[in-house]
């Protein structure tokens, strides 16, 4: 006997002492957590815990470019895949990626690539690997945060950061970092990213309902939060370099010169000849 676990979205999002059901001001953010360099074995990486989002970020390259007619003489290409864990979701999602999972993929692409110096890599490719091991709402905009980390951890140079957050409408007041109940049953969503080397809008998508008011002071909202997400990128890229300077600090290699090397030489080719010489 199978057991049924319906996936319900509450009727009320916001209380009647103004919080959201989380307990959150209107204009207030989810806890937010970062960190930089935590897949060895990938060039850059990242992860991110954002409310119940919880993502990584792995980037390879610059690197050949496969198939190679895919490859440009005259700079770099960028390639991102966004994915979803089976178990990511509150009802099994299928392996195999979606339209949604396609569709973000190149929303992060087109929100990145502006601001890296692919001219620097002809015939080479950049690639960007996210996944996300848990999904409540806003996994768009954690991702472009978090992919922008895992890019600079890889040293690929860029002109800056790239930060994203979404605002939404839920019963019929202004909200900021929408989770995953305000995320399906708001009456609108907007999420929102910036290139701070310019100020400029990298990533700007809207569904839903609002009044020209409402969208003025949601992009106000967003501007403010936007602060505050840079600040724990800065400090995440921060932390992740002071630990690789502290650990080059308490490096201290073995200097072989070719004196030693000449001698072990001489050493070694004496001891055969003894052993040579008693059998």
């Amino acid at each position: 006997m199978s057991l049924l676990i319906k996936d319900e979205s509450p009727e009320k999002l916001i209380g009647e002492d103004g919080k959201r059901l989380d307990g959150r001001d209107l204009n207030e953010l989810r806890s937010i957590k970062m960190e930089v360099g935590v897949i060895p074995n990938a060039d850059g990486s990242a992860y991110i815990e954002w409310g119940g989002n919880k993502i990584y970020a792995a980037v390879y390259g610059p690197r050949e470019v496969h198939p190679r007619h895919d490859a440009r003489p005259d700079r770099g290409i960028l390639r991102t895949f966004y994915r979803m864990t089976t178990f990511s979701v509150s009802e099994r999602k299928r392996p195999a990626p979606g339209r949604r999972e396609k569709e973000i993929s190149m929303v992060i692409k087109n929100a990145i690539e502006p601001v890296l110096f692919l001219e620097l890599y002809p015939d080479s490719v950049v690639e960007v690997f996210i996944e996300v091991i848990s999904a409540d709402g806003g996994t768009r905009c954690a991702c472009t945060a978090v992919a922008i980390l895992a890019l600079a951890d890889a040293g690929i140079p860029m002109k800056g950061l790239i930060t994203a957050v979404a605002a939404g409408k839920v019963d019929g007041k202004i909200i900021i970092d929408c989770s995953g109940d305000e995320d399906k049953s708001g009456e609108a969503d907007l999420p929102c990213a910036i290139s701070w080397y310019n100020n400029q809008i990298a990533l700007l998508q809207f569904d839903g309902i609002m009044d020209l008011k409402e969208f003025d002071k949601s992009i106000d909202q967003i501007l403010e939060a936007l602060e505050k997400i840079r600040k724990l990128q800065e400090e995440a890229l921060k932390k992740r370099y002071i630990d690789v300077r502290d650990h080059l600090k308490n490096y201290n290699p073995k200097v072989v010169t070719t004196n030693n090397i000449e001698e072990k030489i001489d050493s070694n080719n004496q001891k055969n000849q003894n052993g040579g010489d008693q059998t």
